[in-house]
């Protein structure tokens, strides 16, 4: 690293839970002028976290930034659960209200809110969604690297490939069971992945008309699971309405973490006339290690 990088400060916070154990950390550097790629992928490596989110402060207007995302391994064009603690992170500095942040998939619009218990909630806005089929054989491999045979799968869902700033193959699973039980071949998913390029691969399980339950591989990030998926819970609101598994308008409720011990919940809200889709959650400052 650079000098740059190692004097960076580098702020640790949970999204989609107000407990600093539950939901996604996420790191996030609320000004990153003056560092390079290198420098931001081996901050982000050197955090740990399936992604650190760096801000650039736009000369555009103090509540707008620019922003890039980087796995351990890779920079994404966006990442849902670092841009809600980029948010609350900022507003706790700054204040609740209206942000902007410029990212490589596109612009996104942050709403920051405080409850009545003073706890801080983030909804960012999507770039518009898209959603495509995938080929069988695309299917057969990805079960294939999952461990996962067709028939556990659940037929009322089909298999998509859903877009809403960064692309995830959406497959759902017939019973809690089969979601609960993750044990993959990594390597060879991550190379389907990255053939494809996909962000993560979402499997859901869908336990009513409007709660699912989620979990997401993400072994091209260089992280085995993500605890609470902000991108992939757009692209699966996108997803549920092109298929029609759900109204034009609704509210979807998202579980996910709880297989892996960090529980998180993740609202998606489905608007009439709008394309794009909203994901809100809470968030919580990581208390720093003592040293």
């Amino acid at each position: 690293m650079t000098s740059a990088s190692r004097s960076t400060e580098v702020l640790r916070y949970t999204a989609f839970s107000t407990d600093p154990g539950g939901g996604n950390p996420a790191g996030v550097v609320l000004d990153a002028r003056g560092l390079s790629d290198e420098d931001m992928l081996g901050i982000a490596a050197e955090v740990g976290y399936s992604e650190t989110a760096f801000l650039i402060p736009s000369s555009s207007g103090e509540r707008r930034f620019d922003v890039r995302y980087f796995s351990p391994k890779a920079e994404v064009p966006f990442c849902g659960h670092a841009t809600v603690a980029s948010a609350i992170a900022l507003a706790e500095r700054t204040g609740p209200g209206e942000l902007e942040f410029r990212t490589p998939a596109g612009t996104v619009p942050v709403t920051v809110a405080e409850g009545s218990d003073g706890s801080l909630r983030a909804t960012l806005t999507s770039v518009e969604p898209k959603v495509e089929g995938v080929a069988e054989a695309d299917v057969r491999e990805a079960l294939a690297a999952l461990g996962w045979a067709g028939d556990e799968l659940d037929a009322a869902l089909p298999p998509r490939i859903a877009f809403a700033g960064a692309r995830h193959l959406v497959l759902a699973a017939g019973t809690r069971e089969r979601l609960a039980e993750l044990e993959y071949d990594f390597d060879r998913l991550a190379a389907f992945m990255r053939r494809l390029d996909l962000t993560t691969v979402q499997l859901v399980w869908r336990a009513s008309e409007t709660v699912f339950h989620v979990r997401d591989p993400f072994p091209v990030g260089g992280v085995v699971e993500d605890p609470a998926t902000g991108a992939a819970a757009a692209a699966f609101g996108a997803y549920a309405r092109e298929l029609g598994l759900v109204p034009d308008e609704a509210v979807l409720t998202l579980h996910q973490g709880e297989d892996m011990g960090r529980p998180g919940v993740l609202t998606v809200e489905l608007r009439g006339g709008d394309p794009r889709v909203r994901v809100s959650g809470a968030g919580a400052r990581i208390p720093p290690t003592p040293e």
